[in-house]
């Protein structure tokens, strides 16, 4: 579609629990702004049908917006994603006919930011180490949160494309001998040790927490991701502490693995809904000493930047770059 005259799009980011929809003013210029954004309980409609009807209702002035691009958190296939943790069926190419749209794009909520890189500006940024980056080389953003989300941005020709990845369900790297005894202890209870499971995510955090107290025979109360970060920044617990620690140091290998193999030399974007909350410790943690530890890749490690994505709204900023650059 060739965009001519102001109109309004549809912008959502939806989880299991709750949904965020904005309307966007787009022309032939691009997108502006994202409007207020409408905070929706998932669990108070039925079908997002009804949620998006309702959004437009209030907000859209009787207007039908001509296009809408959501993220969602979950695998997309075929513009259409069966949610995880809700009842919800996001089906782009159902929502298009019943709704009135003229195009619904379904993408991946890690996809998403991975659109938003460009656009970030310094103030949505805390600087990891590493240099500049080179421009048009491809862009990582990985992502411990609930899971662990990986994407990769990479232009060619002055096209654009986010790679999607299950990286998060890949084996859990050991870098010493501690952590082998400590993949050891999480293989008895878990099986197979992914990265996502054994370390980087809520889940993981705590699955690390737990190891650790195991393999130093140590007896320590239950906590949760949070409760385990709060005594680490307070320096109230020992294993707390040291949990956050590998945490930073995993998270810094797992990065720099997925860093070569992506050859993502624009730069490596740290998100998610963890990191963010402890910058200080991260930013003087072993993430990036162990991002760089590569052997003879050292200096190919070297020169890529590292950063920690702060804008708690760069899903949006995202969903508009996508709009943007496919706009015909």
């Amino acid at each position: 579609m060739t965009i001519g005259k102001t109109e309004q799009m549809l912008l959502a980011d939806i989880g299991g629990t709750n949904a965020r929809f904005a309307l966007s003013q787009v022309d032939s210029s691009g997108c502006d702004p994202a409007g207020p954004i409408d905070y929706v309980k998932v669990a108070d409609f039925p079908t997002v049908r009804e949620a998006i009807v309702d959004v437009l209702a209030r907000r859209a002035g009787g207007q039908t917006p001509r296009r809408a691009v959501l993220a969602v958190a979950g695998p997309v296939t075929n513009n259409r994603c069966v949610m995880t943790n809700s009842p919800w069926v996001i089906d782009g190419n159902e929502l298009q006919p019943t709704l009135g749209f003229d195009s619904v794009h379904v993408l991946n909520d890690f996809e998403v930011v991975a659109w938003s890189l460009p656009a970030l500006q310094p103030a949505d940024l805390i600087p990891l180490g590493g240099q500049d980056g080179l421009p048009g080389e491809p862009l990582l953003v990985v992502g411990p949160g609930t899971g662990f989300g990986v994407s990769c941005l990479v232009e060619r020709h002055g096209a654009r494309l986010a790679v999607v990845t299950e990286a998060g369900h890949a084996t859990l790297p050991a870098e010493n001998e501690r952590e082998e005894r400590l993949i050891a202890c999480l293989r008895k209870r878990l099986g197979h040790v992914s990265i996502e499971r054994g370390a980087l995510s809520g889940s993981g955090l705590q699955s690390l927490y737990e190891a650790l107290a195991e393999v130093d025979g140590t007896q320590v109360p239950h906590r949760d991701p949070a409760a385990i970060t709060k005594a680490a920044l307070e320096g109230s617990c020992p294993i707390s502490r040291a949990t956050l620690d590998m945490f930073c140091a995993i998270l810094g290998s797992v990065a720099g693995n997925l860093a070569v193999t992506f050859g993502a030399r624009g730069g490596v974007y740290i998100a998610g809904g963890i990191a963010p909350r402890f910058p200080e410790f991260l930013a003087a943690s072993a993430f990036r000493a162990r991002f760089e530890a590569k052997g003879r890749f050292q200096d190919y490690l070297r020169n890529i930047p590292t950063r920690l994505v702060i804008k708690p709204d760069a899903s949006f900023v995202g969903l508009k770059m996508f709009a943007e650059h496919n706009a015909n």
